[in-house]
């Protein structure tokens, strides 16, 4: 307990003077960027100023420069003195005005580039570019003789041509940089450099940062005049950022130890605040711990503060726990609707009879599903479903007073039967009969059925789940074997069911990766001798078992709807394929009920269509009479969309289904397929009455004005029949098996032998 308060008590404490040193934290960093940049900014106006001083400062010092060169040039003494070349004269007068003004040099150039009067060494080269400023017209500018930098300005000395230049100038050392500084309110370091060893940044004369000696230095560079071309000369100011922020460190520390010193204060009351809130909160979590013992002890409310309110609120939840909790259970066990138990409470009863002792007993899971709901719901609605599904679970459990009855969802009942004096067939049985006796349920007549798996216990499964499992897998194949009936539980189910799980999994990868193929056998129009179509047909070449039968993969690929993506890909390859045959020879595509009630089929068709520029007519699409059962209706308004296409529909397997002559008047098919069953009886016992049927449907087909084909034609008796009996087209191997896409060319080359093969 003490760990549970001293948690919580040190979390608040942490979080509230966490919460105060942060923002002190970001108030000091307020504080010191905004000191930062206002300094900074300070700094670089007072640079730009400064510029502007030194650069008036200059100006006025190139004209007083100016104007003493201009005297001196119009001195009629020193224009003589300069005409005849008189050295001692001229260098005289440039002492003389060098003391008085004050300036480092005072030199004369003649009209031929000589040099008198410079103070110290002047290289030909140095002298040669001056001379060519001179000649050129400069007159004032910085000159840089050797190492050394002046503030130069020059005065032609005309009699009346130019004879000579007169030149003054006052050197930039650093005592110059120095007096320049002084005249900034800030402590600059002011510099002359040639502009090329500045960066690009740097010679647009914008005050730009840059990092020099590890400190934080703000630099500007301005453009001055030069006296000799090619030498463009800057002058540079520079101040550091990082020794003008110095000053502001105390300021910064005293901030940091109120700070420091505010973090503290605010951590002692968060402690004592946190106490105070944690004490009522410890007491709730004692009798929390109580009611998760199952004892429902109330707490007392001292305070009518929020607390108080909570330790309240508490107290009606714990009176509420109870209830709560057994209607909790109850609902997690058993199904809301018809109040049996669930699947998780058949999974633990299950587990606890296994559990018990080996007896006599014979101990038996029955699972069942019931037959044909799926109508129900639809066609009578959810709620009738919702009824019947309430009256089968009455049943059920009136049946097995003394079992256990679950329902496991869905239209899906089990059965446990601890003590069956009864055989188990005998149970099955009486079960069957007692769910199928009729009933009305919302004002409908219903005769429900069932299909029941069985695993027997002990035997079928050692734990709850094995049993489960293998009764609902005798259960699918009772459901496969027929609505109504029963099976036991048998090891090979176990086996099929992997291998059927097995083959989905290939049947997806099939798909992806290119294992499925067309064959295509052809169609043989009697009146005409010749072939007139091919039946397209969907083949698997699996690539460890080799050739897998399309009895084998079609059921499983309708059943779990990978029939979909299959039939769409089988529609595209076929109408793809039959753009290259003649324009007289169609292709016909098998349609699966589960592709036809597809609400997206016709769109495939029409790009399919659409992809391989077939014309519609020469696609033809077969149909079982199977799709008539459920909704005949919603069936005849698909067939309908499709003819509106222009593709052609034909009746796949007739008279081995739902035949009815209602919807062959209802929708005029192109073609009858006669089911291949007849045509085997033809030469059998039973000859005449296959004879007469196929009589009965190529006369009613002619009447319909639809086209016959026989499936399955083996011989040429068979054909011989089917000939007299007014069969328009016959299929099967007596005139072709079903042959590659790569075969077809060749077989339409040779369609002359086959055809008088089968007049003869």
């Amino acid at each position: 307990m003490a760990l549970v308060r001293g948690s919580l008590s040190a979390k608040l404490a942490v979080f509230y003077g966490a919460l105060f040193a942060l923002a002190v934290v970001l108030i000091l960093i307020g504080v010191k960027a905004g000191i930062g940049n206002t300094a900074e900014g300070m700094i670089r106006n007072e640079m730009v100023a400064s510029a502007k001083v030194f650069d008036r400062v200059t100006a006025m010092r190139y004209a007083q420069l100016g104007d003493a060169g201009t005297v001196l040039a119009g001195d009629f003494g020193f224009r003589s003195a300069a005409a005849t070349g008189d050295a001692p004269t001229i260098v005289s007068a440039l002492d003389s005005l060098r003391s008085r003004l004050r300036l480092d040099q005072a030199f004369f150039v003649g009209a031929d580039g000589a040099v008198v009067g410079y103070r110290g060494r002047m290289s030909p080269r140095d002298a040669d570019d001056l001379f060519a400023a001179l000649d050129g017209g400069r007159t004032r500018g910085v000159l840089r003789i050797g190492d050394a930098r002046f503030n130069a300005a020059a005065a032609a000395v005309k009699a009346p041509v130019t004879i000579g230049w007169v030149v003054f100038g006052n050197a930039l050392d650093g005592r110059e940089m120095a007096r320049l500084a002084r005249l900034s309110s800030i402590d600059l370091a002011p510099h002359i450099v040639p502009a090329a060893t500045l960066d690009p940044a740097q010679r647009g004369g914008a005050v730009v940062e840059r990092d020099i000696d590890g400190k934080r230095m703000l630099v500007q560079a301005s453009p001055i005049a030069s006296f000799v071309d090619g030498e463009p000369q800057v002058l540079l100011l520079r101040y550091s950022i990082t020794d003008a922020l110095a000053a502001y460190r105390p300021l910064l520390w005293l901030l940091i130890g109120c700070g420091a010193v505010g973090v503290v204060i605010a951590g002692i009351g968060s402690v004592v605040l946190a106490r105070r809130i944690t004490r009522p909160i410890i007491a709730l979590d004692d009798a929390a711990r109580r009611v998760a013992r199952g004892d429902y002890t109330q707490v007392a409310v001292t305070t009518r503060d929020e607390l108080g309110t909570l330790a309240a609120s508490f107290n009606r939840m714990v009176d509420d726990i109870g209830e709560r909790e057994r209607q909790i259970t109850h609902m997690a066990l058993h199904d809301h609707l018809t109040g049996l138990a669930n699947r998780v409470l058949l999974r633990d009863h299950l587990t606890m009879v296994i559990a018990r002792p080996p007896s006599q007993r014979r101990q038996a899971l029955f699972c069942l599903d019931l037959d044909q709901f799926k109508v129900v719901n639809d066609t009578l609605g959810h709620p009738t479903g919702d009824a019947l599904l309430c009256e089968i679970a009455g049943r059920l459990s009136r049946f097995a007073p003394d079992g256990f009855v679950a329902r496991l969802g869905g239209d899906e009942f089990a059965i446990v039967l601890d003590d069956a004096q009864r055989s188990l067939d005998r149970v099955a049985h009486e079960l069957t009969r007692v769910v199928a006796e009729p009933c009305i349920v919302n004002g409908h007549r219903i005769v429900p059925g069932t299909s029941i798996g069985i695993a027997i216990l002990g035997v079928d499964g050692e734990d709850a789940v094995t049993l489960a499992k293998n009764a609902d897998l005798a259960l699918y194949r009772a459901k496969h074997d027929g609505r109504g009936g029963y099976r036991f539980f048998e090891a090979t189910m176990d086996a099929e069911a992997r291998k059927r799980r097995q083959m989905e999994l290939d049947l997806h990868d099939a798909i992806a990766e290119g294992q499925l193929s067309l064959m295509f056998q052809p169609l043989f129009n009697l009146s005409e001798t010749r072939v007139c179509a091919f039946e397209a047909l969907l083949r698997w070449n699996h690539p460890v078992r080799g050739q897998v039968s399309p009895v084998d993969f079609i059921p499983l690929a309708e059943d779990t709807g990978l029939i979909v993506p299959i039939g769409e890909w089988v529609i595209r390859e076929a109408c793809r394929a039959a753009r290259r045959w003649p324009d007289d020879v169609r292709v016909a595509v098998n349609v699966s009920p589960v592709q036809f009630r597809n609400p997206g089929l016709a769109a495939v068709i029409l790009q399919a269509l659409s992809e391989s520029g077939l014309a519609p007519q020469r696609l033809e699409l077969e149909i079982t009479e199977s799709l008539f059962i459920d909704n005949p209706k919603s069936t005849l308004a698909s067939l309908h969309s499709l003819r509106a296409l222009g593709v052609r529909v034909a009746l796949d397997d007739f008279g081995t289904g739902y035949s009815s002559l209602s919807y062959l008047r209802a929708f005029p098919f192109d073609k009858i397929k006669i089911d291949r069953s007849f045509i085997l009886d033809l030469l059998d016992g039973d000859g005449d009455s296959a004879t007469a049927i196929i009589k009965s449907i190529t006369t009613l087909a002619e009447a319909l004005g639809m086209e016959t084909t026989a499936e399955g034609v083996e011989n040429a008796g068979q054909l011989d029949i089917l000939r007299e009996q007014g069969c328009t087209h016959i299929q099967g191997y007596y005139f072709s098996r079903p042959v590659p896409e790569s075969e077809i060319r060749r077989m339409l080359g040779m369609e002359g032998e086959g055809a008088r093969r089968l007049a003869g």
